[in-house]
């Protein structure tokens, strides 16, 4: 395309260079970076000072902002070519306010070309451990998956009225080695329970650099409006997933206990997975954001950690 008719060639070279906004930047939003290609400059949204070496560290250029204070936000209009949307919502209600106010303050300039926001699977609800694809209705059976369908709603809605290329992803169990918590070798060593067989749950995962991956992907490739699942080729059980890492790290299985006595020895937070069964199909992240998985199992991905902590 002619210099001249493109959006950014009439511009001096300083200003051609793509924007990415990354608002949310733990682990996954690192992962991102890290494999970004040099010609994008990274922006990451911080609400915390403390946190600016770690991101100037990263080869981020961080902003002050918050999302909980809309006013502080305005700066971000305009700034940036494409949004990765990371950060969760808040804990309380039924709506994501955070979202929201990212939205308002994007969608008042017209420079935006495409945002990714990173959700849960856990829109979905219970679905009885039926394959799923992504046109499955959503049921959130709490209030943590509801905020995330209202934020969803906030995301199609800067797709549809500014004309940027929104896309969602649905995100199961994120593990990895080196991701803080990311595997269960400190569940296992606690000896928390798990269902017993015949009244366990399908569950879902990602590995952290799989998904980081996808984000990447989606950022270029996701189509508008579009939701992809990002999971995954495993078939497990809760139980068959802990007892094939209890294998792996040489520790004992977790004891299975029926789900009435669960609800009296395990948290609600946990009861919670424990009451959502689905297999998520991964077709359209494959096809469409052409997503090679470097971990297609858990059991790649868990022996992994084993064999770097032999070496």
């Amino acid at each position: 395309m002619p210099s001249n008719q493109s959006p950014l060639g009439a511009l001096p070279s300083r200003f051609r260079r793509q924007r990415l906004l990354i608002v949310g930047c733990g682990d996954i939003g690192s992962r991102v970076v890290s494999r970004m290609p040099q010609r994008v400059q990274v922006l990451a949204l911080t609400s915390q000072a403390s946190r600016v070496p770690h991101l100037r560290a990263l080869g981020c250029t961080p902003l002050m902002g918050n999302l909980d204070t809309p006013s502080s936000l305005r700066r971000l209009a305009g700034l940036a070519h494409r949004v990765l949307h990371l950060a969760p919502p808040a804990s309380d209600g039924w709506s994501d306010r955070r979202t929201k106010a990212l939205v308002q303050a994007l969608r008042s300039r017209g420079a935006l070309h495409s945002l990714v926001y990173g959700s849960t699977s856990g829109v979905y609800g219970d679905c009885q451990g039926a394959w799923i694809d992504e046109t499955r209705a959503v049921a959130a059976d709490t209030t943590r998956a509801q905020r995330r369908v209202d934020a969803e709603s906030h995301v199609r809605f800067l797709g549809r009225s500014a004309g940027v290329r929104a896309s969602i992803l649905r995100i199961p169990g994120i593990y990895a080695p080196d991701r803080p918590g990311g595997t269960p070798q400190v569940r296992l060593s606690k000896g928390t329970p798990v269902l017993q067989a015949e009244e366990d749950v399908f569950t879902n995962h990602i590995h952290a650099e799989d998904l980081a991956r996808a984000c990447l992907l989606a950022l270029w490739r996701g189509a508008a409006q579009r939701v992809y699942n990002i999971n995954d080729d495993t078939q497990l059980k809760m139980g068959d997933y802990f007892d094939l890492a209890a294998d792996l790290y040489q520790m004992p299985h977790p004891p299975r206990v029926s789900r009435q006595a669960a609800q009296t020895q395990l948290p609600v937070t946990l009861l919670s997975f424990m009451s959502e069964s689905r297999r998520m199909r991964n077709t359209r992240m494959k096809q469409e954001l052409r997503l090679a998985l470097q971990f297609p199992t858990v059991a790649q991905g868990l022996v992994e950690r084993v064999q770097r902590k032999r070496a």
